[in-house]
């Protein structure tokens, strides 16, 4: 038997999805170890060997890939416990981290403060040299002073050096120099060059994504080298992948260098896993959500393919590097519930963690979370929770919410419990449609694939808000992001400015450079592992029109790039712009402006094979396990109602809610308003009742 692991590191769980050669899988859930992700991904997997009946030794040599998604760099930011860091840079920018782009983002909140910049002043060091916009010296590199501020960082215990010039994008040179020296005098510091890391135009954007690799880059190598050794000493030969936040994967060994493609990489796993379980009916829309434990994720999928950005924030730090353009909140099984000045009721972004947790977990945690409040409410069973390995206390998750929320609104503790089921669904279906609505989508053309250990307690009445007709949630839905991992293929980004109206574009310049992006490509995938054969390019342009200030990333095919067909590139542009900000100006023949050339060099992995089950009718009666009293929220009522065993259902069999379907490490609350069908792969589409017809027929095709 071989196997394949993914691992994603949650705030409060981290979780494991294990396949197997024969098609069959197993999920696991183990509270995380913030201190040291490490400590809780060994544990799972040693769980894993167990149940396999093998030793840690034997079982890991029989695992052929471990796809690792890890927050250590998030934290890193969040918290600010990265690397002490140096900078060095153009004189006469080197405040550039704290200018920013010289935008309050609260512009009418005089209190509002500027964020922390990630290097102090005394350490932002510049240096005499000048480049021009083409790429001209206009003034030489003073290489001794260079030398003099690589001594100063090293008197200082610098750990990380980013190093960033103006218009370098153009030309290199003077950053390669600076590097060169930098590493005769710090060779143990890690070294982080803006040409290597974001090689584009707007100096805030790369300078800030530089600072950041450099900050993160030592916490990562780290914890990536003692992870490696780690499961070398328990005996694992094979290939570690690490999961990056555009949705691929790479090696350690790149993620090391890379450390900011990291970033944000958490819930990036959950649209690649969504295009999979939206596409096994036939869905090429779909808009995943992700509730765990911490926070709330969610991502629009059109075509088939995430939407990505290539601008995104990090703790207020600006991130340029591309990424699946995931919405986050604050909101998860455990956010808590509180009382604002006004005396409404908030839930999150603060979260119970895994430590204390929900006051249910009997740890300590005194805090009435999400998860209090879906066990007042039967949506759970204190005895089955984690598949019965973890015990909830009733008791303490209605003293939590009596004494924190009831008891300060005049309310009742189910009421109360109520009042936070209510709040933090709101607060999730408005996440969900700022990410359509940003778009240009309208969130009720897309079905939601629901996913997370609490997301499918939530997912009806969040489909209600939003008058969401189709729900599909993966039988895998707990460990979702894990079973992402898995199914994610190495990709790499890379990116040229070439600021020119379109139509004046030079064909061999533009040539040469997407070439150049090719090859580079081409290397790193070898170099990884995959054939030739087995590498995809995709290119795309950042267009504007003339004078404006955001650009509108627009996909164009090998053939366009090939016989440089300007016409059909701008003819795509239109659209796309169109969709985003709501006109078009094509009619007006106002010019194109091309700025940057982007490639996404792919190379596909072998995915885990699921096994496919028979049909065996509409009849659910053998998955049934009793009957339990549970909270109606339209209704406001408890009823009882049945409980399914979400593991013996099988492909066909139908549920009429309202219905709680149980699994190991998820419940899903089926409301009055829906009825669920399994498919062919065990999972469960929850749709309103009007849509009988269509579902059945999309699925049983």
């Amino acid at each position: 038997m071989k196997y394949k692991i993914g691992i994603d590191v949650g705030g409060t769980f981290t979780d494991f999805l294990l396949t197997r050669s024969d098609g069959h899988f197993s999920t696991y859930k183990v509270l995380s170890t913030p201190k040291d992700p490490s400590i809780a991904t060994m544990q799972g997997i040693a769980e894993m060997a167990q149940d396999e009946g093998m030793p840690l030794k034997a079982f890991l040599g029989a695992v052929e890939v471990i796809v690792h998604g890890t927050t250590v760099t998030t934290n890193a930011v969040l918290t600010y416990r990265g690397a002490k860091t140096g900078l060095v840079t153009t004189d006469g920018v080197r405040d550039a981290l704290e200018m920013r782009r010289g935008i309050r983002e609260e512009q009418y909140n005089n209190r509002y403060t500027n964020v922390e910049p990630l290097v102090p002043r005394y350490l932002r060091l510049p240096v005499t040299g000048r480049l021009d916009y083409a790429g001209s010296e206009r003034a030489p590199l003073e290489e001794e002073e260079v030398r003099r501020r690589a001594e100063f960082f090293k008197q200082q215990g610098v750990q990380a050096v980013a190093v960033c010039f103006m218009n370098s994008f153009a030309n290199r040179d003077h950053e390669d120099r600076a590097a060169r020296i930098i590493r005769e005098v710090l060779p143990d510091a890690y070294l982080s060059v803006s040409t290597d890391v974001l090689p584009a135009i707007r100096f805030y954007d790369r300078v800030s994504t530089t600072v950041l690799n450099a900050y993160v880059g030592p916490t990562l190598k780290r914890y990536l080298e003692s992870l490696l050794k780690k499961l070398e000493e328990a005996g694992f030969p094979n290939v570690l992948l690490i999961m990056q936040s555009n949705g691929g994967v790479i090696s350690p060994k790149i993620a090391m260098e890379h450390a900011a493609t990291t970033l944000l990489s958490g819930p990036a796993g959950g649209p690649v896993a969504g295009v999979v379980y939206a596409g096994i009916q036939e869905y090429r829309d779909c808009i995943t959500m992700d509730m765990g434990g911490t926070s709330f994720d969610c991502a629009l999928i059109k075509d088939a393919r995430p939407f990505t950005t290539s601008v995104g924030e990090i703790n207020r730090l600006r991130l340029a590097l591309p990424m699946l353009n995931v919405v986050t909140i604050g909101a998860g099984g455990g956010s808590i519930g509180w009382i604002d000045e006004g005396g409404l009721l908030r839930m999150g972004p603060q979260s119970a963690s895994s430590d204390p947790g929900p006051a249910c977990y009997g740890l300590g945690g005194e805090e009435p979370a999400c998860t209090d409040a879906d066990l007042i409410l039967g949506y759970l069973d204190p005895n089955y929770f984690a598949g019965g390995r973890m015990p909830l206390y009733p008791d303490r998750a209605k003293k939590a919410v009596e004494e924190k929320i009831a008891k300060r609104m005049g309310y009742d503790l189910y009421e109360a419990a109520a009042g936070m089921y209510k709040v933090i669904n709101v607060n999730m279906a408005a996440a969900v449609r700022e990410v359509a609505v940003k778009h240009g989508q309208d969130p009720r053309d897309f079905p939601l694939v629901v996913a997370g250990g609490a997301g499918p307690n939530h997912a009806c009445m969040i489909a209600l808000e939003l008058e969401n007709p189709v729900l599909i949630v993966p039988r895998e839905s707990s460990i979702f992001c894990a079973a992402g991992m898995l199914m994610s293929d190495l990709k790499h980004n890379f990116v040229r400015t070439y600021a020119v109206l379109l139509q004046n574009a030079d064909p061999q310049v533009f040539g040469r450079l997407f070439d150049e992006m090719k090859r580079e490509g081409k290397q790193l995938i070898l170099s990884e592992g995959i054939k030739e054969s087995d590498i995809e390019y995709r290119y795309s342009l950042d267009l504007r029109y003339v004078k404006q200030y955001h650009e509108v990333e627009v996909f164009v095919t090998a053939q366009e790039v090939d016989r440089f067909d300007i016409d059909a590139m701008a003819k795509r542009f239109h659209p796309a712009h169109n969709a985003l900000y709501g006109y078009s100006l094509e009619d007006q023949g106002t010019p194109v402006e091309l700025i940057n050339m982007r490639l996404v060099c792919i190379g596909a992995t072998e995915k885990p094979r699921f096994q496919e089950q028979k049909y065996a009718g509409e009849d659910p009666s053998h998955a049934y396990k009793n009957q339990r009293k549970v909270y109606m929220p339209n209704q406001r009522e408890f009823r009882d109602i049945p409980v399914f065993d979400g593991l013996a259902l099988q492909f066909g069999n139908r549920i009429e809610g309202p219905a709680i379907v149980e699994q190991v490490n998820t419940t899903t609350f089926v409301a009055p308003e829906f009825n669920v069908f399994t498919d062919r792969y065990g999972s469960f589409t929850m749709y309103l009742k009007d849509r009988e017809d269509e579902v059945q027929r999309r699925i049983l095709s």
